[in-house]
């Protein structure tokens, strides 16, 4: 996946959007960070408001972290190690279970310049989006350059989809209230 650099102007116009859309729905956030290390949060809160749709966020950078604090299972981590799509799921849903947030993200992957394998290359993060009593969205994406362009274009993805994925959220959200 090719992307283009990714400014702190474009992040905080995407958290804003992601903010304003949230809000207008009345839905508020939980992230669960890895490799981002709270990037993620530190975006949405540079945004004026965002305690009306920003409930929380766990920094899980050690596994046991991820264990401790989202509930995510020793086997899933054992099996499928840190940089997963099981794990990101395990990390989503957790963040829901212990926030009183509608709506979560979770992120982990691999943003070098060590760490990578032949199986998961530096640039490999794995994504996951969550609603309550929705299907979690899981993802695998592999981004260009180095760490800090690894986390930035993280970040953005993280956000961008999360934008894509709140109407239908939403209508989920709303069918469960009836």
């Amino acid at each position: 996946m090719k992307r283009v650099q990714i400014d702190d102007a474009a992040l905080t116009a995407l958290a804003a959007e992601v903010g304003q859309c949230l809000g207008l729905v009345g839905l508020r956030l939980a992230l669960a960070e890895s490799c981002t290390g709270g990037w993620i949060a530190k975006a949405v809160t540079d945004i004026a408001g965002s305690s009306a749709w920003f409930d929380r966020g766990f920094v899980t950078y050690s596994n046991a972290a991820k264990q401790d604090e989202l509930g995510v299972a020793a086997e899933t981590l054992a099996e499928f190690g840190a940089v997963s799509e099981p794990v990101v799921r395990q990390m989503a849903e957790g963040a829901l279970r212990r926030s009183t947030a509608e709506v979560a993200v979770a992120v982990s992957g691999i943003a070098g310049p060590g760490g990578g394998s032949a199986d998961k290359p530096v640039g490999t993060v794995c994504f996951a989006w969550s609603a309550r009593g929705s299907e979690t969205v899981v993802e695998t994406v592999r981004f260009p350059g180095d760490r800090e362009a690894v986390r930035r274009q993280t970040v953005a993805h993280a956000l961008e989809r999360l934008r894509a994925l709140l109407p239908g959220f939403v209508r989920s959200l709303q069918a469960q209230e009836f």
